[in-house]
């Protein structure tokens, strides 16, 4: 399966190693499978860039300070690639907050493959953005009561329908039903952590604190610290044996996956 890598939105500058700055990434995954594209993560959608307070609300546009530009949303970098809309069959979310599910009523008729608990939450809580689901998304919801093992971690399932090289990793922590999403390519496996971590030296083998901006952030959105930071850890053992593991916006980890 080819995997590309997208960025769709960029937002405001953030410190990175020896004093370096650079915008923050929604780096989301298009998947050339032989059922159809599929789309890990959304980013920022055109209903966003159309009417920013509606769907992103002014606090996050105050503080993320999204760039708001057409070209980086998935379905003019989808249709830049060649493709129509239509053929984006599924979306596979690692979470539904805003900066990652901004995209998908630009995507109507697409399957968005999901954590049961994520989507209960989601669909319930006042914080989530229901705008960006107003379309009503086709849901396809999970649970991870049971699984197979991957890489140490439990409870793994496929996404039905979905080639078997595609597998939903639970990631709690950030939210109680963060994903994380492995995908098998011609290099090896990789899997994007979502927000499980927002700064690649978290992953290091001496652990580099993230940014202080970030571990605000962080804090200020997790719902459970401890499993959180458990799962960081099997991540960097991930990352260790050879698995490339990124986080969902990080952009020096987004400019080593577009080198490929």
């Amino acid at each position: 399966m080819r995997v590309h890598h997208l960025n769709c939105g960029s937002m405001r500058e953030i410190e990175g190693p020896v004093g370096e700055r650079s915008a923050a990434v929604c780096h989301c995954l298009l998947v050339e499978t032989e059922q159809g594209l599929v789309l890990v993560d959304t980013g920022i959608g055109l209903h966003d860039i159309a009417d920013p307070p509606r769907t992103l609300g002014s606090d996050f546009v105050s503080w993320a300070r999204p760039v708001l530009d057409p070209a980086e949303t998935a379905i003019r970098q989808v249709e830049a690639l060649g493709y129509d809309v239509g053929d984006v069959r599924d979306i596979v979310m690692t979470h539904l907050h805003l900066d990652h599910a901004g995209a998908l009523a630009d995507f109507p008729e697409a399957t968005v493959h999901v954590s049961a608990t994520e989507l209960k939450t989601a669909t319930t809580a006042d914080r989530y953005p229901h705008q960006q689901w107003a379309h009503g998304p086709r849901w396809a919801a999970y649970d991870f009561d049971e699984g197979d093992i991957w890489n140490g971690f439990e409870n793994v399932r496929p996404a039905e329908g979905l080639p078997s090289e595609i597998l939903l990793v639970p990631l709690p922590g950030h939210t109680d039903g963060h994903l994380g999403v492995a995908v098998a390519c011609e290099s090896g496996w990789l899997l994007h952590a979502g927000d499980s971590y927002y700064y690649h030296g978290e992953l290091a083998s001496a652990p580099a604190p993230a940014p202080d901006m970030l571990e605000a952030l962080q804090s200020s959105t997790e719902t459970d610290r401890e499993l959180r930071l458990a799962n960081v850890r099997q991540l960097s053992s991930l990352a260790a044996s050879g698995v490339r593991v990124f986080c969902a916006h990080d952009p020096w980890e987004f400019r080593d996956a577009l080198r490929g």
